[in-house]
């Protein structure tokens, strides 16, 4: 079938395999561009299959020579309907880990379930022994907690009162002023227990009393914090009061590992196009302005370049060179003062006449798109393709 774009507010509702694989293939060229990073053999992925999760699989297994083992939640395709894009980039992974001699299996599953848990825990035992790192990249905007059996939402609000400010309709370039109510009754807690780090610390739990971890081995989540113009709707909203208890959960896990050695961290990334941060209000307005200044600064970073930097740099280059928080920053450069003072100017004129100009909207889009495995260079999008693909370790 002929694949195209079909986009629903924040959302594209159809993925290209072709686009998808060009854009995976395209990653690994990357990493192996870098050279070798002598970082850990047995990663475990949680969160695998898009965003900063497939960068961390793509740039253990072609920067450190690691078997992988991917965890997510994908949609398969069926005739005429296509797979979800992470469905389409785990296959893509693993044909290319298969080509290079480097094992690499996956289990598409609710990773919030104790099932999964135990899927992934059999899988270890039998087949790598223990893990010496585990990447915790989970974005879901609902949880059905494995004790309870309630399902939990997330809300992206304000915290204390009404936020208004710009944002931007990518799909247009329309500037305009929105006003986002602020969280009640119980959207706080809910929205920690969806992306805070209560599951981290489960996944943690269940490999160390199974014996599956490595003694020294490293666990990393991801983070954001940004800068005061998204603050009011982001860091100190409710994702904000959900990454403040993941960050703290990292303390807890850390001393759980002592007895082995073990450490747990939080990455603190650049600000990036990803289908959460699409979803959030003033983000893309701020992520076009941001892309602009560090393009032309010559520092712009898409997930893979973070990730292969957080790995050589930081997580096994010697200098984790942590916050005072304890946190790993990869947002350096985002945050340099230089940076963000030219984006504050920027953000007091932009409207909808000037943003193609003063931003990055082109680029803000063309990122949107390429999540989706669209807009990819090298691929031909009037060919048929076969939408039909399959994951080869879960036939």
């Amino acid at each position: 079938m002929i694949i195209e774009p079909k986009t629903r507010g924040f959302i594209c509702l159809t993925a290209h395999p072709k686009g998808c694989e060009q854009n995976v293939k395209q990653q690994i060229e990357y990493i192996k561009s870098k050279g070798k990073i002598e970082g850990a053999k047995k990663v475990l992925v949680i969160g695998a299959s898009t965003g900063f999760g497939l960068a961390s699989r793509i740039t253990s297994a072609f920067g450190s020579d690691a078997a992988t083992i991917g965890v997510f939640f994908d949609k398969p395709a069926s005739t005429g309907r296509p797979a979800s894009p992470g469905f389409y980039n785990t296959a893509a992974f693993e044909n290319e880990a298969k080509k290079a001699g480097l094992y690499a299996k996956s289990i598409n599953g609710d990773a919030f379930s104790n099932e999964v848990k135990e899927e992934v825990i059999k899988l270890i035992k039998e087949d790598l022994g223990q893990v010496d790192l585990v990447i915790y990249s989970l974005a879901s905007p609902v949880r059905t907690h494995p004790v309870s059996g309630k399902r939990f939402k997330s809300v992206l609000k304000p915290i204390g009162g009404e936020f208004s400010n710009k944002t931007v309709d990518f799909h247009t370039g329309k500037v305009s002023e929105i006003s986002i109510k602020p969280a009640e009754g119980d959207d706080i807690e809910n929205t920690v227990t969806v992306m805070g780090g209560e599951d981290w610390k489960m996944w943690m739990d269940a490999l160390k009393a199974e014996n599956v971890l490595a003694e020294g081995v490293k666990t990393i989540a991801y983070s954001y914090i940004g800068p005061s113009l998204t603050e009011a709707v982001y860091r100190k909203g409710t994702i904000g009061a959900a990454k403040d208890h993941l960050e703290a959960t990292a303390f807890t896990i850390s001393d759980d590992l002592k007895a082995i050695g073990g450490e747990a961290y939080v990455s603190v990334n650049k600000a990036l196009v990803t289908q959460a941060s699409s979803a959030i209000p003033v983000i893309p307005l701020y992520i076009s302005l941001l892309f602009k200044v560090m393009k032309e600064k010559g520092i712009h970073e898409g997930c893979i370049e973070q990730i292969q930097r957080l790995y050589a740099e930081r997580l096994y280059g010697g200098n984790l060179d942590l916050d005072d928080k304890g946190r790993i920053r990869i947002d350096d450069w985002e945050m340099r003062e230089d940076v963000q003072a030219e984006i504050s100017k920027l953000w007091e004129k932009a409207d909808t006449d000037n943003l193609s100009e003063i931003g990055d909207l082109k680029g803000y889009s063309n990122d949107f798109f390429n999540l989706f495995g669209f807009k990819v260079e090298g691929v031909d999008y009037n060919e048929d393709v076969n939408e039909l693909v399959e994951i080869p370790s879960i036939k």
